[in-house]
């Protein structure tokens, strides 16, 4: 069921949720009740040390994750070396952690942009939904790349 799960999804033309213009979608958890993503492609106007409870931290980039709860950050990364508590999503990329820990490693210069990615908010599909706009054509599903997903490029 959870096929679309570590997938990358670019939005094309037919796409109609103006939320989701040229977007390209990493997609962290697929199951029965639904899917749940992160826009990578959009940076926030704003760094991790714009934000009130991390002014002492780097000028981190920070991601517009999706339109869904942005009074949250989530992160993805490819270190659990140094992130204890991250859910598995596909080779060696997790799903959060112990995010307490995870600023700390920011601050120490031991984690990266080309390790984690911060977002604000997250994109979320109800169960049959993300399969539906994939079927009317409104995504392409793209093999993940990982060096492309822990990059500051913005296409």
């Amino acid at each position: 069921m959870s096929h679309y799960q570590g997938k990358i999804l670019s939005s094309t033309s037919s796409m109609d949720d103006p939320n989701f213009d040229s977007s390209v979608v990493f997609i962290a958890e697929h199951n029965e009740q639904g899917a749940l993503g992160f826009v990578i492609n959009k940076i926030f106007n704003r760094t991790l040390n714009d934000l009130v409870e991390f002014s002492g931290s780097p000028a981190f980039p920070l991601y517009e994750g999706g339109p869904v709860d942005q009074e949250h950050l989530y992160f993805v990364h490819h270190r659990s070396d140094l992130i204890p508590g991250g859910t598995p999503i596909i080779d060696d990329i997790y799903l959060g952690g112990d995010f307490k820990k995870t600023i700390e490693q920011i601050n120490n210069n031991s984690l990266t942009s080309k390790d984690i990615k911060i977002f604000i908010g997250y994109c979320g599909w109800d169960t049959g939904e993300l399969e539906a706009e994939i079927e009317e054509g409104s995504w392409e599903v793209k093999e993940l790349d990982v060096s492309a997903l822990f990059t500051d490029n913005v296409t």
